[in-house]
């Protein structure tokens, strides 16, 4: 990513260049994406290709101000970080759930080492509902965020478990991976029946008082842990909250794709807000 690419993504987010990379300066970072680029699945329902590559999730995300599921947006966010100084790690993980951790390569997390002797970390900004600051991977106890209170436990064959409000998130494989290795996760999310993200549509964002989904045709708004539900009749009223709460501006609406409904059982694909993780 070249100096160029670097200030035109700063600017999406609103951040400024660090002097250092800091943990202090990760947390604005982390923060900043969560409220600004929105977790999203559109692409799947709206024909479109998903490229792991660099220039193309930039074109993306940045040029074209969109968001993207856990493999473009942790996929882009690895390379600014790397840009900005920080030695970042790309992870895959299983996201657990209800009854069985999800396929291989399920989600794409980053593990992200700072100039100030702290961490290493966890940083997600494609897991949906999840913390809004990194975790420290080296910590055991639980970890007090504004997004929930977060434990990391050992689990079988060096892996580590990620838990939110005492419940299991994914299992972490602490081996590094490059972005073409998540190819095969991706396209299985994009593809299969048996995908949450292949029947169900999601767009949602941080706020600073809570969060905003627009899942289908149902906005939800949270603010200050009141959750408020509205289902948007027309077609119409859809875009516009396409362009009000996430500005993204599209000339029709996204419809999933036709496969059964989502069984509860079903599992992965980096958290889904308001509609179950996996």
């Amino acid at each position: 990513m070249d100096a160029t690419q670097v200030d035109s993504y700063l600017h999406r987010i609103g951040a400024m260049r660090t002097e250092r990379p800091t943990v202090e300066a990760l947390r604005e970072l982390q923060l900043r994406h969560l409220r600004t680029v929105p977790f999203e699945n559109l692409s799947i329902h709206l024909g479109e290709d998903i490229a792991l590559e660099e220039q193309a999730l930039h074109d993306k995300i940045v040029r074209a101000r969109r968001g993207g599921f856990c493999y473009e947006v942790n996929g882009l966010f690895a390379a600014l970080l790397t840009a900005l100084g920080f030695e970042v790690q790309l992870l895959q993980a299983r996201v657990y759930g209800s009854e069985a951790l999800g396929i291989p390569y399920d989600h794409l997390a980053l593990r992200v080492t700072t100039a100030d002797s702290t961490g290493p970390w966890l940083v997600d900004v494609g897991f949906g509902a999840h913390s809004h600051y990194p975790l420290d991977l080296t910590a055991r106890g639980d970890q007090a965020d504004p997004g929930g209170t977060f434990r990391i436990a050992e689990a079988p064959y060096g892996d580590l478990d990620v838990f939110k409000d005492g419940e299991p998130e994914f299992r972490l494989d602490l081996r590094p991976r490059a972005l073409a290795d998540f190819a095969a996760g991706c396209w299985w999310h994009r593809t299969s029946p048996e995908s949450n993200f292949t029947r169900s549509l999601v767009c949602s964002r941080l706020t600073s008082e809570g969060r905003v989904t627009l899942s289908g045709r149902k906005l939800v708004t949270t603010v200050s842990g009141n959750r408020h539900e509205r289902e948007l009749a027309t077609d119409p009223e859809v875009l516009a909250a396409y362009r009000e709460h996430f500005a993204i501006t599209l000339d029709h609406c996204p419809e999933p794709a036709l496969f059964p409904p989502p069984a509860p059982a079903a599992s992965g694909g980096g958290g889904m807000p308001d509609g179950g993780c996996g």
